[in-house]
């Protein structure tokens, strides 16, 4: 339920929020066409768009990014290296430590797939005046600086 003002309803970020989750699940057949378009899972999409090309990242890194165990982000490395989109290394100093860095070919793979998940904007931000698109993404930027 989400936190109710004084009056009884719903506070204003709850709502934010709620719009928010509502704009993002709408988009979902998109982000499954273009998985579909890429041959690639859900999962992979996210580690892929989450990857630096030229700064390698730990893998417990990327599994707290995706909000998974190191053994679910394994098996995700394991099919993309498969693909020859990533790579995975021991760490320069504590050879312990697994990196995953993305290959030039993944690289291609994610800037390709980072334009088609992101420039055909959705018609409910499409219709927003241009004022209004620069407001809400100035609003979301000072959202997810904090």
């Amino acid at each position: 339920m989400p936190p109710m003002t004084t009056s009884g309803r719903a506070s204003p970020a709850a709502e934010a929020w709620r719009l928010i989750h509502q704009l993002i699940t709408s988009q979902r057949g998109h982000f499954m066409a273009v998985a579909a378009d890429f041959e690639l899972s859900p999962p992979q999409i996210m580690a892929l768009t989450m990857l630096e090309p030229g700064h390698a990242i730990p893998m417990s890194e990327l599994a707290t990014a995706l909000g998974c165990d190191n053994s679910n982000v394994t098996g995700i490395a394991d099919r993309l290296e498969h693909r020859g989109l990533v790579t995975r290394r021991s760490g320069d100093h504590d050879r312990r430590l697994k990196m995953v860095d993305v290959t030039p070919q993944g690289a291609d793979i994610r800037e390709r797939l980072l334009a088609r998940l992101y420039d055909e904007v959705p018609a409910a931000l499409a219709t927003l005046s241009e004022a209004e698109q620069r407001t809400l993404r100035d609003l979301l930027s000072r959202a997810l600086e904090h």
